[in-house]
Formats: C-alpha cells, sequence, structure tokens
C-alpha cells in the first residue's frame, strides 16, 4: 500500500535507452514521473530489488499488477509501461517490512524481462514524451483544470490548494500526470493515462475520466437528497400524528393507540391477573404508549402482551366430584382394564377430598405399548371428571426450548408448549397429557427432559418459568398424565415424580369384547354402513386376532375390521345395481380369506405328531405367547455344538449348558461316556428370520 506524495520535479524524459533496471511490482498504485510517494515493502523479492537498486544507482523500475491480490506476480500479471524512479530514502523497521520514498522521474517500457531468482530486472526503453501547445491543447488544459476543481468542491477530499498549485502549471504533461496522481481513480484508468505518449492524448482521456467521475458524484448527491427528504417526511408525518393526538385529546376523543390500551386493560381485568403479572402488563404498556405505532419493537411488545391476557389466570371448569358417574364413563370408553380403572378412581377420590389436588407428588404414568388406550385413557379422565383436554407429543423433542420457550430477544420467539397448551385449554384446572414422554433426546441445545422435572413436580410447578413470560405460572392445578411405551428410556429423576400405572396387552376374549362394542360400531358409521348391516362372527374375529393381527392393543384388529367394512360396502353398491337382495352375507370363518386374504400368522401349530429330536417350548413375546418348536440332529463327526435359527448370547448359552447336563448325566441316561466325541450336534430353532433370545429355554434345549 502506498500514498501519494504532493511533491513535483522539473525532470523530463530521460535520454537512456534499453537500459537494465531492477523491477517493483506495485500492487494498488500507479507513479507518475515527477511524483514522491511512501511505499511500504513487505514481500521478499521487492525488499531484494530495493536492496540492490540502493546498491547500485538508487534507480528501479516500478510496474503496476493487474489484480492487487496476487501476492508472486508473474510476467503476464505486470503491465508493460512503468515509472522509472529514484529512490530518495528507505528504512528498515522492525517488523521486517522496508519503508521507502521514491521519486518518478519518466515513463520506460518493458521490452524483456530478465528473471532473476531473487528478484525480477528488466529491460526498459525510456518513452520521449511530446508536450507541443497548440490552441486544442490549451483548451483541454482549461477544461481539465474545470472539472478538477469542481471536483475538489464536491468530494472534499482534497484541499484547496491542490487546485492553485494545478493552475500555476503550463506543461500539459505534468499538469495531467499531477492531476492524475492526485484524484481517487481505478489501477487501469491510472495506468490508460500513463501509457499515453501525447499530451494532447492524456488530457483527453483524463477529461473524460474527469467527466465521468463528475456525474457519479452528481447522482450521488441526487440519492442523498432524495433520502433526506424521505426522513424530513417520516418526520414532519410522526410531528402532525403526535399533534393530531394532542387535538384529539382536547377534543375528548381517542385515537386507535388508546382505544388499542383501554381493550387490553378491560381483557387484564376480565382474566383476573395475579398482581405481579398486572404490574407486568402495566409496565410493558407504558413502554408500547412511548413507541411510535406501528414499528418492530412496538409489535413484539404488543404479542407479548397478548399472550399475558390470554392465559387462563383463573378460569376453572366445574369439576365432577361423583366417583359413580366417572366409573361408568370410564367403562363407556374402554373395556377391561380393570386395575387400571381401579387405580384412577383412587387417584381421582383423593384429588376430589382433598379440594381438586392430587396426593403428593402423583402424576400419573399411563406405560404399555402401542394401542392399548393409554392416549385415550387422558381423554376419558378429562370427560368423566368435566374439565378440558389439552395434549401435547413430547416424540422428537431435543430442544429445552420447546418446553420453556424463547427469550423475547430472538426474532419471532413464543412461549414453550406447556404455556401453548394452556392458552389453548383455557382453564387453569385442565387435563394435561403428556404424550410420548420416552420419545425425547437431547443435543446442544438442552435436555428437554430436565425442563420437564419443574412442570411435573408439585412442590414446585406452582412457579413455573416460562423464557418467554418471564413471570411465574401456576400449574398446580393441572392434571398431568404422562404416556410411553418403554420405561428404561425416561430419566430416573423424570421417573421419580411419577406413578407408574403399566397397561397389559388385551386378552383374547377382551380384543373380541372390544371389537363386539367398539370397534365395528365405530367402523361401521365411518364407512356409510346402516346398524346391522355388517355382521361378523365371533369366530371370525377369533380368528382375525389369531392369525391376521398379532399386537398387544387393537390397533390392526381396527384396520381389518375397517377392511372388511370397505369390501362390505362395495357389495353392498355392486348388489343394488345388479339389483339383487340388499342383505349382505356374514362374515364367518369360511369366508374371511375372501375379505383379507391368506393369514399373516400361524396359531398355536406343533407337530402332528411325536418325533426324537424335536422339544416343544413355550414362547413369550410382546404381544403375547408362542409355542416353539427346538430341532435337534445327529451325525457323525468330531463333538461340534452347531446352533441356528438367530439365537441371541443368552439362549446360546443355554444350548451350551444343556450339552454340559447331557454329558454330565450320561450314565443316568445310558449314554456312552464318550458318545459327543464321535458325533456333531446340530440345534436349530425354527423360523430363523426372527430373532431369539432369553434365559427361560433351558429345559426345552436340555430336552
Amino acid at each position: 500500500m502506498a500514498e501519494n506524495g504532493g511533491k513535483n520535479k522539473g525532470a523530463v524524459a530521460s535520454a537512456e535507452k534499453s537500459l537494465n533496471y531492477p523491477l517493483l511490482p506495485l500492487r494498488d498504485i500507479v507513479i507518475f514521473p515527477n511524483m514522491i510517494v511512501p511505499l511500504f515493502i513487505g514481500r521478499a523479492k521487492s525488499i531484494k530489488a530495493l536492496e540492490e537498486c540502493m546498491v547500485s544507482d538508487r534507480r528501479i523500475v516500478v510496474v503496476a499488477q493487474h489484480e492487487a491480490g496476487t501476492e508472486e506476480p508473474t510476467e503476464e500479471e505486470l503491465y508493460r509501461v512503468g515509472c522509472l524512479s529514484e529512490v530518495l530514502n528507505m528504512v528498515k523497521l522492525p517488523d521486517g517490512t522496508i519503508k521507502a520514498l521514491l521519486e518518478g522521474h519518466s515513463r520506460v517500457r518493458i521490452r524483456e524481462y530478465l528473471v532473476s531468482d531473487a528478484y525480477f530486472v528488466a529491460r526498459v526503453d525510456t518513452i520521449a514524451e511530446t508536450a507541443a501547445k497548440n490552441i486544442r491543447v490549451e483548451a483541454l488544459m482549461r477544461d481539465v483544470l474545470y472539472k478538477f476543481d469542481r471536483y475538489i468542491r464536491l468530494t472534499r477530499t482534497l484541499p484547496p490548494e491542490a487546485y492553485t498549485s494545478a493552475s500555476s502549471i503550463d506543461d500539459p504533461c505534468r499538469l495531467a500526470d499531477l492531476i492524475a496522481s492526485q484524484i481517487v481513480l481505478k489501477v487501469a484508468d491510472k495506468q490508460r493515462i500513463l501509457e499515453s505518449d501525447e499530451s494532447e492524448t492524456r488530457l483527453e482521456i483524463l477529461s473524460g475520466i474527469l467527466e465521468h467521475e463528475l456525474e457519479i458524484i452528481d447522482i450521488q448527491k441526487k440519492i442523498q437528497s432524495q433520502v433526506k427528504k424521505q426522513i424530513e417526511q417520516t418526520q414532519k408525518e410522526y410531528y402532525l400524528k403526535e399533534q393530531l393526538k394532542a387535538i384529539h385529546k382536547e377534543l375528548g376523543e381517542e385515537d386507535e393507540k388508546t382505544e388499542e390500551i383501554v381493550e387490553i386493560r378491560r381483557k387484564m381485568k376480565k382474566a383476573k391477573m395475579p398482581k405481579y403479572a398486572e404490574e407486568k402488563v402495566e409496565s410493558e404498556l407504558k413502554r408500547l404508549m412511548k413507541m411510535p405505532f406501528g414499528t418492530a419493537e412496538a409489535v413484539v411488545v404488543r404479542n407479548y402482551i397478548d399472550w399475558l391476557i390470554s392465559l387462563p389466570w383463573s378460569a376453572k371448569s366445574d369439576e365432577n366430584h361423583d366417583v359413580a358417574a366417572v366409573k361408568k364413563v370410564l367403562d363407556e370408553d374402554h373395556y377391561g382394564l380393570e386395575k387400571v380403572k381401579e387405580r384412577i378412581l383412587e387417584y381421582l377420590a383423593v384429588r376430589i377430598l382433598k379440594g381438586g389436588r392430587g396426593p403428593e407428588g402423583a402424576i400419573l404414568c399411563f406405560v404399555g405399548p402401542p394401542g392399548v388406550g393409554k392416549t385415550s385413557l387422558g381423554k376419558s379422565i378429562a370427560r368423566a371428571l368435566n374439565r378440558n383436554y389439552v395434549r401435547a407429543s413430547l416424540g422428537g423433542v431435543r430442544d429445552e426450548a420447546e418446553i420453556r420457550g424463547h427469550r423475547r430477544t430472538y426474532v419471532g420467539s413464543l412461549p414453550g408448549r406447556v404455556v401453548q397448551a394452556m392458552k389453548k385449554a383455557k382453564t387453569v384446572n385442565p387435563v394435561f397429557l403428556l404424550d410420548e414422554v420416552d420419545k425425547m433426546s437431547m443435543d446442544f441445545r438442552g435436555d428437554p427432559s430436565a425442563a420437564l422435572l419443574e412442570v411435573l413436580d408439585p412442590e414446585i410447578n406452582s412457579e413455573f418459568s416460562d423464557h418467554y413470560l418471564e413471570i411465574p405460572y401456576d400449574l398446580s392445578q393441572v392434571m398431568f398424565i404422562t404416556t410411553a411405551n418403554l420405561l428404561h428410556p425416561v430419566p430416573p429423576a423424570l421417573l421419580d415424580r411419577m406413578e407408574v400405572i403399566n397397561l397389559p396387552g388385551y386378552t383374547e376374549d377382551e380384543k373380541i369384547q372390544i371389537a363386539v362394542k367398539f370397534l365395528i360400531p365405530k367402523q361401521m358409521e365411518q364407512n356409510g354402513l346402516k346398524d346391522g348391516a355388517v355382521h361378523i362372527s365371533g369366530g371370525a374375529i377369533r380368528e382375525i386376532i389369531r392369525r391376521y393381527t398379532r399386537e398387544a392393543g387393537v390397533r390392526n384388529l381396527e384396520r381389518s375390521i375397517a377392511s372388511i367394512c370397505r369390501k362390505q360396502a362395495t357389495n353392498l353398491l355392486e348388489n343394488r345395481k345388479a339389483k339383487k337382495p340388499a342383505k349382505l352375507p356374514p362374515v364367518t370363518m369360511r369366508n374371511l380369506e375372501k375379505f383379507l386374504s391368506h393369514p399373516k400368522f400361524r396359531y398355536g401349530q406343533i407337530g402332528e405328531k411325536d418325533e426324537v429330536g424335536v422339544a416343544t417350548g413355550l414362547a413369550w413375546t410382546s404381544t403375547g405367547g408362542e409355542v416353539l418348536e427346538v430341532e435337534v440332529n445327529l451325525m457323525s463327526g468330531k463333538g461340534n455344538l452347531q446352533l441356528t435359527g438367530q439365537l441371541g448370547d443368552v439362549m446360546k448359552e443355554s444350548a451350551h449348558a444343556a450339552l454340559t447336563y447331557a454329558r454330565s448325566n450320561a450314565k443316568r441316561f445310558r449314554l456312552a461316556e464318550n458318545f459327543y466325541k464321535s458325533m456333531d450336534i446340530h440345534l436349530h430353532v425354527p423360523e430363523g428370520g426372527i430373532p431369539k433370545d432369553g434365559p427361560s429355554a433351558g429345559v426345552a434345549l436340555a430336552s
């Protein structure tokens, strides 16, 4: 980087021809003859070139490079015309760079590069300058001086003395060089002026460049003037609005903003907010009144006030205290689950006796496989108690702000899911279902399960803190119910605050009753069939449960019944079109495959006859039980035990333990002492596509 010096010398072109000089590439400056310029040199090659010229005659050729960012320019990246300069002074700075003072002498054209390893050496020809002065040249000089004067006045980047100094020069070449060196131009434009041989051409180029710069400055001035007018107009409108507001006040009329504030205070009074919440709203209203209407900050404050006044602070549902009526509703909505219903009734009875507050630390957590009715139980409890019902799904939540909300400093911030659900509930005592509490995770944004600790702790949730609200909110009257499929993913601290109620899978008989009483009527209504139009026999329902759906709940059973209803609806329309009897044939075990295709599962199938090498055992699954066969075969070999059928580590250990038992009791079973050494044993559990593991298979394997 270099700064332009203001000193000029009277030397014109040198008479030297085709001499070799060290070469100094410059990044973003062009040196003209008669200029004195301070430079800071940091590149190793440039420092070496300066040191070399100081040893000889202090002369060096300076040339601009095309791209200022190029660290090591090549010959092609340098201009072919430069300035032969003299190094007047050179000082080495503590950081290794060099500060040099250079004076330009004459224009030179580079004939060829004599590249040195340490620095550039160039063979140059001096360019003879023609400074013929005629009327056209004189006119160009006056034009350039006039534009230069305008440039100084408009930009104010140069002192007025710069024009005085330029106007005292008679030589057109020196005048062009002086003005070109002082105005702010691109390197390419300055290089065009440097490369022109004749003074007339040089002045024409400079005049055109000055004209272009003055046009740009004029446009900038116009833009600034327009912006200033717009700002003045905005300020004028603001003052007029303030005056209008004062006039309205004098006349006893209210403007839009005042009406809005009156409406907010009316809603605040209706909400019966606690004192600390009212004080917060009032402080925000004072801020809002001081802000111009419609600004971004005013919108943020207005949204915050809306959230505060729209939350339920005192509105309550009239709770149903009739335990018998509650039991009736639960029985209407769910078949079976007697122990679960009994525990819920006990819990509700305690809440009723304690005036709506539950037992200490009792947050119910329903745990069970999918489809057993955990979520619908929450709805039934809300209906039985005559409370509002809200639900928040926590599956996939991994941001703590989802529970507590974001601070108002963030753009588009909102309260957390708890406060949003409370606004939706419109009462302070809803039944609040937190679904899939075991599906939460955590990442760098925080642990949402830790934020839930405050929500689900009856000791502290009366002052729940949401980041957006900034004031405590009372959750102590909310009846929280959580659901989960598994307990082990739930953090121990969170689990400690909940009372776990296990919902086991339905038995076969319970599923049949659920299908008859709930699922078939529901699906007939959803598929446009009249009551009694579709009849599914008990045997067909049992067959669906055993061979088409293998689950703890009843979701797939409901899907199968829905499929039958759709097919029967199609048959009904076809019968009408063919003018056949409208009555549909019942669905039985015999024609079930027409509706649901082939069975997906086998049920209770074991070998038809007893065979040596096949033992029968029982298997446990999450959807019920299953009969399992264990097959063993012997063949001549070396005593190897081969296990197949996707067995887990525990089951493999059971197989080895069974073989050890057989070997240790060989005499008792009348076996040869070394029977296993001459044969290989292959143990296989059928259905190899299904992984099997567990500690209870030992007896079947030993048998």
